[in-house]
């Protein structure tokens, strides 16, 4: 994934309606599950960080309103579904899956997270 497009899925997965209340006081932790479908190379490592830059930028930070879970796969599909049901089981807010191979087993998993 090419780090503009990175962006652009960033983007997105930040505009959820909770962006208006982050700054709000007694505002819950609010969870963020992400799965990597690939290794943590340095090129993926620097995507997470602009994730969480932008997060930052709208009022989400990491450990006052936001916690982030990400489980990197390396590719396996066998990782990727161990990961995925991890990720679901531990009942995030969100989850945020790069590439297309996370997709079957999310949807697999769930269809709906959080409560």
């Amino acid at each position: 994934m090419r780090r503009r497009e990175f962006i652009t899925i960033a983007g997105v997965a930040t505009t959820w309606p909770l962006v208006a209340r982050a700054q709000q006081s007694g505002e819950r932790m609010r969870r963020i599950g992400v799965l990597m479908n690939t290794a943590a190379s340095k090129d993926q490592q620097a995507n997470v960080a602009t994730f969480v830059q932008v997060l930052q930028q709208l009022g989400w930070t990491e450990g006052r309103n936001l916690q982030i879970d990400i489980r990197w796969a390396g590719g396996d599909p066998a990782e990727i579904r161990t990961q995925t049901e991890d990720l679901v089981a531990s009942g995030p807010d969100v989850i945020l899956v790069t590439g297309n191979a996370g997709m079957p087993p999310l949807l697999r998993a769930t269809r709906t997270v959080g409560v």
